[in-house]
């Protein structure tokens, strides 16, 4: 005997009704022509509510529902609005203060409801490198210089960069109001400045061109303007050499703007042998760690670090122990590093050129 399924029964459907502050930005996109969809899109909300309210409010002439039982809403319309504006002026604040603030008389509960009808809840501040104007400028000009080089352009800069690599690190979370999109969350109130610096374990150098790891250099000490140039001759010209002996032409070498790499000593180094190795320099803006995909890789570096070796963490023993240890397992990882990661990261520069356009040189998602 074949035995069927029960069917499902069906459960009512409890319609949410639409806030005041939802009605308006109905109406007003609306008056807007825009579709049904489109608003509920923006809204959150399906494109057959958007409709069905719209059709009641030009049957009744008014946005108002009709009465129903209930305790009645605490806040008014206005006092939503400006609710909305405050928390996002200052992003940090807290629930508590921003309920003394607007001086609501709710709890802040309501405050969290009231906001998250407008699709706003604390989210977790973003780290980014500290920016001025003056340095959203400089990043601006660059990403404009470079706005139309394609792929084949980046796959012959060498990406280079120096890194510091601990057992395992921490900090505090800040929360931010804002909307959930990525316009306000790379919004420089919402970021939160990351400063360099920190107990440091083993610092690491390295680079890469298109989809070829170069060395990884393991530095002990401070990194000043005799080590790196020390660092470059005896790592970055070989491997310079052996890529422009592969038909490369035109490469160029990047990077930041760290003091031992501008200092005049380095500086007159460049001079001396960039001729005679066929590369070039590609300038730098500040503080733009963003737009330098070698990050990424450091990134990848670490976490698979933790991943194939969870012990890290909690590693004993004294610093050159730690060190040591540090040393074997990044190199194993570095050299196990696939051509399709370099790739991926060499294709994804146009994109954050774009993205830095379209931040006018602050901060972006990369």
């Amino acid at each position: 005997m074949r035995v069927y399924p029960p069917k499902k029964q069906t459960l009512p459907h409890h319609h949410q009704q639409l806030t005041e502050l939802q009605k308006g930005r109905i109406i007003e996109a609306r008056a807007f022509g825009l579709s049904y969809d489109k608003i509920g899109a923006r809204l959150k909300i399906s494109g057959d509510t958007v409709a069905s309210f719209l059709r009641r409010f030009e049957e009744r002439g008014s946005e108002e529902n009709l009465p129903h039982p209930g305790r009645p809403r605490k806040t008014s319309t206005r006092f939503d609005r400006y609710l909305i504006r405050t928390s996002l002026a200052d992003t940090t604040v807290p629930n508590a203060v921003l309920r003394d603030i607007t001086n609501s008389g709710v709890s802040t509960s309501t405050i969290r409801r009231r906001l998250r009808e407008d699709n706003i809840r604390k989210w977790r501040a973003v780290k980014r490198a500290l920016l001025t104007e003056q340095q959203a400028a400089k990043r601006l000009k660059w990403a404009r210089d470079h706005q139309h080089c394609g792929r084949e352009h980046f796959a012959r800069v060498f990406w280079s960069d120096e890194c510091a690599v601990q057992k395992d690190s921490d900090g505090q979370i800040v929360w931010v109001f804002r909307h959930q999109n990525k316009r306000e969350k790379y919004a420089p109130q919402n970021v939160r400045g990351r400063a360099k610096g920190g107990l440091l374990f083993q610092m690491i150098w390295g680079c890469f061109v298109g989809n070829k790891l170069g060395p990884i250099v393991f530095i002990d000490g401070t990194v000043n303007s005799d080590v790196y140039i020390s660092i470059l001759q005896e790592n970055l010209l070989p491997f310079i050499d052996a890529i422009v002996s592969d038909s490369a032409t035109d490469v160029i070498f990047q990077q930041d703007n760290a003091t031992p790499h501008v200092s005049a000593k380095t500086q007159k180094w460049f001079d001396s042998v960039m001729s005679e190795h066929g590369f070039t320099r590609m300038e730098w803006p500040p503080n733009s760690p963003d737009i330098n995909p070698i990050e990424n890789l450091w990134a990848s570096l670490k976490l698979e670090l933790h991943r194939r070796y969870p012990d890290t963490k909690t590693l004993c023993g004294s610093p050159a122990m730690i060190k040591k240890v540090l040393v074997v397992r990044l190199t194993e990882i570095w050299w196990d590093i696939h051509e399709e990661v370099l790739n991926r990261l060499i294709d994804s520069m146009p994109h954050r050129v774009q993205a830095l356009l379209e931040a006018e040189g602050w901060y972006t998602e990369y």
